[in-house]
């Protein structure tokens, strides 16, 4: 049970004389009020394994009453270590809230350790090496996790070359023994084809990702094979990615549903694509569930509030968020990379109400 807030207050201001510069609260602070010392305090708040877990609730609960934040520098210059993890993110990541729910599952696990994220942002049009080798360089992190990952992805060869702890979002083929946390997107890829194949479609279309990123490979992949299984010939969808702008797909799109010969069936890789898809479908007069059906990944359960016609599969991107933040944790601990990677199965393709 909690202690009241007004012991509390009573305790810290016993307790003042023991505290820091401004009165901020330190090991010592924690000391006083739990009648333990210092080093067993230390040792609690690291979730030491030779301290008992009545202990550790304890001297935890107190931390977190008093407001207790351990000195960064202080922390660094015994242990070298700067108990940050640095996420480097794309400016232009997906539209529809990837990459608050990224941060956000992220952070979520990080609340239960010592370590705090910072987000290290670049544009596409920089050199995405950059702000890797910054952290590195001036060891401002403990720990990187990147996404938008390549095959041949120069930042996870640079990264290993150090020996520099890192996680990525999205699988690569330099180093299959790194740490990673990806989302199946070849299952997705055949799920949504055989669900347009069961709606009676027949010429099906992909809108995906960049040929430049990894995930781009295993959602093609699973669109073509499961596409030669069943028979079925693939209408090209060139010249636009879900990366493109909205105005871009919308026209891209519309030039395509205006074809004798155009899709009846798509498969789209971003939410934020499909609000583009649909645009270009309804300004070509047809309509999504009778003309053109979609099955679309989202990443915010926004798509059937637009056009509750289109089928979904959704990715929990912000456990992916908490798969990650716990992969680099663990390994900055010690753990193998090998034994940090996981890949998340897409759920079934919905439809409105399901």
């Amino acid at each position: 049970m909690d202690e009241p807030a007004d012991t509390v207050k009573q305790q810290i201001a016993a307790a003042e004389p023991l505290s820091g510069a401004l009165g901020r609260p330190t090991l010592k602070t924690i000391a006083f009020m739990t009648g333990l010392g210092v080093t067993t305090v230390s040792r609690a708040l690291k979730d030491a394994p030779e301290i008992g877990e009545e202990t550790r609730r304890r001297v935890q609960l107190v931390a977190r009453q008093v407001g207790y934040r351990p000195n960064r520098a202080g922390v660094r210059l015994r242990t070298g270590k700067t108990n940050v993890i640095s996420l480097v993110l794309n400016t232009e990541e997906q539209i529809g809230g990837f990459v608050s729910d990224m941060i956000y599952g992220i952070s979520e696990h990080l609340a239960q350790t010592p370590y705090h994220l910072i987000v290290t942002p670049y544009s596409r049009n920089n050199d995405p090496l950059e702000p890797v080798r910054y952290v590195v360089e001036t060891g401002s992190a403990d720990g990187i996790i990147i996404s938008r990952t390549e095959p041949d992805d120069k930042r996870v060869r640079y990264m290993l070359e150090r020996g520099f702890p890192f996680v990525t979002h999205g699988r690569t083929e330099v180093d299959t023994g790194h740490a990673f946390h990806d989302f199946d997107n070849y299952a997705f890829a055949r799920d949504a084809v055989r669900k347009l194949a069961e709606l009676g479609r027949r010429r099906l279309a992909l809108l995906g990702p960049p040929s430049t990123l990894s995930y781009h490979h295993h959602m093609r992949n699973g669109f073509l094979d499961t596409m030669g299984e069943l028979g079925f010939a693939e209408m090209p969808f060139n010249a636009v990615t879900v990366d493109h702008s909205i105005e871009q797909i919308r026209a891209r799109t519309l030039q395509l549903m205006q074809r004798p010969n155009r899709p009846d069936g798509i498969v789209s890789g971003a939410g934020g694509a499909t609000f583009a898809l649909v645009a270009g479908i309804e300004d070509a007069g047809l309509r999504v569930g009778r003309d053109v059906e979609i099955v679309s990944k989202q990443s915010a359960k926004l798509l059937h509030m637009f056009r509750p016609e289109i089928h979904v599969v959704n990715e929990d991107v912000r456990k992916a968020g908490r798969e990650l933040a716990r992969s680099i944790i663990a390994l900055i601990g010690g753990a193998p990379a090998a034994s940090l990677q996981s890949l998340s199965q897409p759920g079934p393709v919905l439809a409105r109400g399901e």
